[in-house]
């Protein structure tokens, strides 16, 4: 019997030779990103920076698996999906990194095994 995995993916990178106006963009759009409280784990990615701060930036991805040899595929995919976003607009990014956690490995908490009896 196969068992569904929820695997998240921690995008992170930094900005590189943004223009000003580039810059200017970033920081307009800044309030719907800069929320750490509202963090989502999404197929699409979510994205959070806080250009004024530091010029990082953390996408967060979020996917189904069946079978755990589909993990670094994964990682690969998000890795992808943050880097063609970047591209598609425009901005410069270095040092992509990232950090895969599959939900099924994470032990419960007390909550979650008094939930779970």
């Amino acid at each position: 019997m196969s068992t569904s995995r929820t695997i998240r993916v921690t995008v992170r990178g930094s900005f590189d030779n943004l223009s000003d106006a580039q810059k200017a963009q970033l920081t307009a759009a800044g309030d719907r990103h800069a929320d750490i409280l509202a963090v989502e784990y999404t197929a699409d990615g979510h994205l959070t920076y806080d250009l004024a701060a530091r010029p990082f930036f953390a996408f967060r991805f979020a996917e189904q698996v069946d079978d755990e040899r589909d993990i670094p595929k994964v990682t690969a995919r998000a890795e992808a999906k943050a880097a063609a976003w970047m591209t598609e607009r425009g901005y410069g990014f270095k040092r992509i990194t990232s950090q895969t956690v599959d939900l099924s490995e994470v032990p419960l908490g007390k909550r979650g095994r008094k939930l779970q009896a």
